[in-house]
């Protein structure tokens, strides 16, 4: 299953040409994450609270394709492509009119909260995700 999340670029996403700044693509690939966990019904705040984890990124490899402009409308796809008992891979996408603007492999780590180590993912999150 793949999720989805529309996205609409405003100025203050863009170069003084109209163009968007190459980092916003990895803020909106971090909210596009952030959206797919709360679309399987998962908080990361709650995440931290009850079982002191949480999800970071250790490794992204990003191709910009073509630019995304002023005033467009993208969409951010994710999709698991490996869940482990603790990372998950993910395939993201930028797309605008089905036309691919980038082209990412994330891979997400669960860590302890207070040791910042790595550590199992919690077997009732790892269910959720493994529905997908």
């Amino acid at each position: 299953m793949m999720h989805e999340w529309l996205v609409r670029i405003y100025y203050e996403d863009t170069d003084s040409g109209g163009v968007v700044y190459h980092s916003n693509y990895l803020k909106y690939m971090e909210r596009a994450r952030t959206e797919w966990l709360r679309s399987l019904g998962i908080d990361q705040v709650e995440l931290k609270k009850i079982f002191s984890v949480m999800f970071v990124v250790k490794e992204l490899a990003i191709k910009y394709l073509k630019p995304a402009k002023f005033d467009d409308e993208i969409i951010v796809q994710t999709k698991v492509t490996d869940n482990n008992n603790c990372s998950l891979n993910l395939t993201q996408k930028i797309i605008r009119n089905k036309e691919v603007l980038t082209d990412s492999v994330v891979e997400i780590v669960c860590i302890n909260a207070n040791l910042f180590k790595p550590t199992r993912i919690p077997q009732d999150v790892k269910k959720v995700m493994e529905i997908i």
